[in-house]
């Protein structure tokens, strides 16, 4: 129980924090309209005829599988951050488990990255983005795994990090590339091998193809934009989730008690 209240106070905290950031909360409201809008109604009227798709909705599930995957992803880097002050401190030096910790961080980032989707489907709707009643309750699971997974892979990334710079430096050497290879704004179905072997490799490729299977379901356009089956795309998530938050946490853990 003791543990359990550690992770909901963490949780929490990172929650309160975004809240409490009045032009954070209306960057992640505007920033996905505007982009979805410009960028996906460029697309369609450009490449949409040809492509034989909607580029809209193609943008929207792009951007919506990113947003939860690298949001709570960076959100992980924080810790690095908080360690420098005294809340932080008081936190390592306290008789709690690391794993806790690590929970409640994830789980905390997992709620602000929830909170800054939700704009994103409303404004789908205002697009005209095909979002049925089924694609939507299945949205919500998909961003639960969405998030845990970024999360998990963020964990993973902060023990190769020293400081804040590096933290910049490396998540644009990391995230940049994937959202080629994940097919964030544009379709993937045929690649080099050589490309093809580096986007299987990329986390962000199977979490935007799921949302996409899900919001996609059921349409003329499934086959065109969706690369796996959504139970594959389980299937990989979880694999590499267990995979990442192992080995992320066990070094985490020993990182900071050697400290």
């Amino acid at each position: 129980m003791h543990e359990l209240n550690v992770v909901i106070a963490l949780a929490g905290r990172d929650l309160l924090k975004f809240f409490r950031d009045p032009g954070r909360m209306i960057a992640a409201g505007i920033f996905p309209f505007v982009t979805i809008f410009l960028l996906g109604g460029t697309l369609q009227l450009n490449l949409g005829k040809a492509a034989g798709f909607n580029f809209i909705g193609f943008t929207f599930t792009g951007f919506l599988g990113m947003t939860l995957f690298q949001s709570t992803a960076q959100g992980l880097t924080s810790l690095m951050d908080d360690r420098q002050n005294d809340f932080a401190q008081e936190m390592f030096v306290s008789p709690i488990s690391r794993y806790s910790i690590v929970i409640g961080k994830i789980l905390g980032e997992t709620l602000v990255a929830v909170m800054q989707v939700v704009p994103m489907v409303v404004f789908a709707a205002i697009l005209r983005v095909p979002l049925t009643a089924t694609a939507l309750a299945l949205l919500v699971p998909v961003a639960l795994l969405s998030c845990f997974m970024g999360g998990a892979f963020g964990l993973l990334l902060l023990n190769t990090m020293s400081d804040s710079r590096a933290s910049n430096q490396i998540f644009n050497f990391v995230f940049l590339p994937q959202y080629f290879l994940a097919g964030l704004i544009s379709p993937i179905n045929n690649l080099p091998w050589y490309l093809e072997v580096l986007s299987l490799a990329s986390p962000m490729r199977y979490v935007i193809d799921l949302a996409r299977g899900v919001v996609f379901a059921g349409s003329r356009d499934y086959e065109r934009v969706v690369l796996l089956n959504p139970v594959t795309n389980v299937a990989v998530l979880a694999l590499m989730l267990g995979v990442f938050l192992i080995v992320g946490t066990t070094l985490f853990v020993r990182r900071e008690t050697n400290r």
